[in-house]
């Protein structure tokens, strides 16, 4: 944006701090002559014949005053430039910095040394700004290579099998048809679950009164015959748990805990138990699972996107994108609310979701 020239920082410091001293001593000029005069006689003799009068001091003193005021005004000029410059040094760093961000290296820090104060302070605000903002745009980079990663393997699958039917017409058409089928859902999962990843995180959604029991029980009643075909148990239990958000993403929160909970379960008789509440005035959703064992060094990593340990990757036609707590998390994140994860000593995890209760 193109502005009008103006007065730099430094030298309407360095004139304010020069205007000041010239009118502090002018005043004290004015107060010091204004009583000496006072108590000076006003006639051609002086006091006795000895003293001056009036008028050979008033001649005497001018001239002196005169020298006294230019010395201070060059004196405040050259004092506030100086002093302008110390001060506005701290500022200039920090100018300095945002340029070089502003040509896109984040990675540079002000790391201003010296005793606490203002100037510090915005620079520790800025160094703390610009290393989040080079966090988040890391993420965003390795979530769209990712990303495109992901959406390449079920085009390029697609590509093949295409390479392939054109090659030899005579290849079973109805296997062709079934693989294309299945990646092409696959590249439609990835999509809508990135679709509703970037949703979640712009928070583009409205707010209503929602009951997390009766989403907890929906998301149950949807997965139930995937329980049911892998031997699981899946129990809901607990009471009305309201609170204010999307119904259509705290359905897609619950449904994607209780799905990971029931594919990354034991191979046969393992249990899924989905409870919802209120406690310490927020509203609960805990879902906890059976399971193989997980290190701790995993848990934390799994609500990154495209995040995957190999202990947790599905070879079956629930094979899973990464995306799922990723999702969670970022409608977690979008609601207000936090999201703990804690893996079961004998295996499995514990997953607890806190939101904001309605009353």
């Amino acid at each position: 944006m193109s502005r009008r020239p103006g007065l730099s920082v430094r030298l309407r410091l360095t004139l304010s701090y020069a205007g000041f001293l010239a009118v502090a001593g002018a005043l004290l000029l004015a107060v010091v002559w204004g009583f000496l005069l006072r108590y000076v006689p006003d006639n051609s003799q002086g006091l006795l014949g000895i003293s001056p009068n009036r008028y050979l001091l008033v001649h005497t003193f001018a001239p002196a005053a005169a020298a006294a005021m230019a010395f201070l005004l060059v004196f405040g000029l050259v004092g506030g430039w100086i002093l302008a410059s110390r001060m506005l040094a701290p500022l200039t760093r920090i100018a300095a910095a945002a340029r070089v961000a502003g040509s896109g290296s984040l990675s540079h820090r002000i790391r201003m040394e010296g005793r606490q104060d203002e100037f510090r302070e915005l620079a520790d605000t800025f160094d703390t700004m610009l290393e989040q903002l080079e966090s988040h745009v890391a993420e965003q980079q390795r979530f769209a290579a990712n990303a495109s990663h992901e959406l390449r393997t079920p085009l390029a699958i697609s590509q093949t099998l295409l390479d392939v039917a054109r090659r030899d017409p005579t290849r079973d058409r109805d296997e062709l048809l079934e693989r294309l089928q299945a990646v092409n859902a696959r590249a439609i999962g990835l999509t809508e679950a990135l679709l509703v990843l970037s949703r979640s995180d712009r928070g583009a959604f409205g707010r209503e009164s929602v009951d997390l029991s009766l989403v907890a029980e929906e998301a149950a009643e949807t997965l139930l015959p995937l329980a049911e075909q892998r031997g699981i148990m899946l129990d809901v239990t607990g009471g009305t748990a309201r609170t204010r958000g999307s119904a259509e993403l705290l359905l897609r929160l619950v449904t994607n805990l209780v799905q990971n909970a029931v594919v990354h379960n034991l191979p046969a008789d393992g249990t899924v138990t989905v409870h919802t509440g209120t406690r310490g005035g927020a509203s609960v959703v805990r879902v906890e699972n059976t399971g193989p064992p997980l290190p701790p060094d995993l848990v934390p990593t799994l609500t990154e996107p495209f995040r995957r340990g190999t202990e947790r990757v599905r070879t079956d036609e629930h094979a899973g994108v990464g995306l799922g707590l990723a999702i969670v998390h970022s409608i977690v994140r979008a609601h207000d609310g936090a999201l703990d994860l804690v893996p079961r000593p004998v295996g499995g995890l514990v997953v607890t979701v806190r939101l904001p209760h309605l009353p």
